[in-house]
């Protein structure tokens, strides 16, 4: 897989939504969409925690007080562990 960014993954990610939402693909071919729209999901996700946790970074670097254990907003589907 060539490398990507979020805003890449995520477009594709929105393009093969619609194509099968749409309903005109064949089997098979909704199989290979969902699988990489699945792959997709992970690398978006993956993203949005390293930019989470670049966040929590600065802002310790702005607040010293700030507890270690403090967490952003969870995000549907992702779980607490």
């Amino acid at each position: 897989m060539a490398k990507k960014n979020f805003e890449e993954a995520l477009a594709k990610l929105e393009r093969i939504t619609e194509e099968l939402e749409s309903g005109d693909l064949s089997l098979e071919e909704s199989l290979k969409k969902f699988d990489e729209g699945v792959k997709l999901a992970e690398f978006c996700n993956h993203k949005l925690d390293e930019a989470q946790q670049k966040v929590n970074i600065l802002l310790k670097k702005d607040d010293p007080d700030r507890e270690n254990s403090e967490e952003g907003p969870a995000r549907p589907g992702k779980s607490g562990n």
